[in-house]
């Protein structure tokens, strides 16, 4: 049984070093973020991978990339992605796999999503490959820059909503 404490306690924090996005902080240009969770309990990769990706936030955001990018996805999809018999869901393709970890990479190669559970703690993290802009220089673009803060937000949220559902079905 996961206990979770009574208001989630979202805590941005670095990539853990090992895993699959702690390469991608350490280069030059791009974003790597990682918010995590504290439980009291082992939660199956394919539990947590199940609760993200059907929560109502994320389901909305599967609607939007529904009619937006005409990349349908179905809680059928999730699950064979849970259980490893899958490697797509809307916009995301598995590049990496463990018994701990996901990492999905968006059509196009510019953001990555990643999640990991580890005995106690929940993870989301999310990378964003930077581009050549003018002069040279590696940028995330103004389009990324400007979305930072809302990323940050939604991010917390998406790993709340995981969370509770989580929480919920214990």
């Amino acid at each position: 049984m996961c206990h979770f404490a009574k208001r989630m306690n979202i805590q941005e924090a670095a990539p853990p070093p090992g895993t699959f996005i702690a390469d991608y902080a350490q280069r030059e240009g791009y974003h790597a973020d990682c918010f995590e969770c504290q439980c009291n309990a082992d939660i199956p990769l394919a539990d947590y991978i199940t609760a993200f990706y059907t929560q109502p936030l994320f389901r909305a955001e599967r609607a939007v990339l529904r009619l937006v990018a005409r990349a349908a996805s179905s809680d059928a999809d999730v699950a064979d992605l849970a259980h490893g018999t899958g490697a797509r869901l809307a916009v995301w393709d598995v590049q990496a796999r463990t018994a701990d970890e996901l990492l999905m990479v968006q059509t196009g190669g510019r953001t990555l999503s990643w999640l990991q559970s580890e005995p106690g703690i929940l993870r989301f993290g999310s990378v964003v490959v930077p581009v050549v802009g003018r002069g040279g220089s590696l940028t995330l673009g103004p389009v990324f820059q400007s979305l930072m803060g809302a990323h940050k937000l939604y991010s917390r949220a998406l790993l709340a909503g995981a969370a509770r559902r989580l929480k919920r079905s214990q």
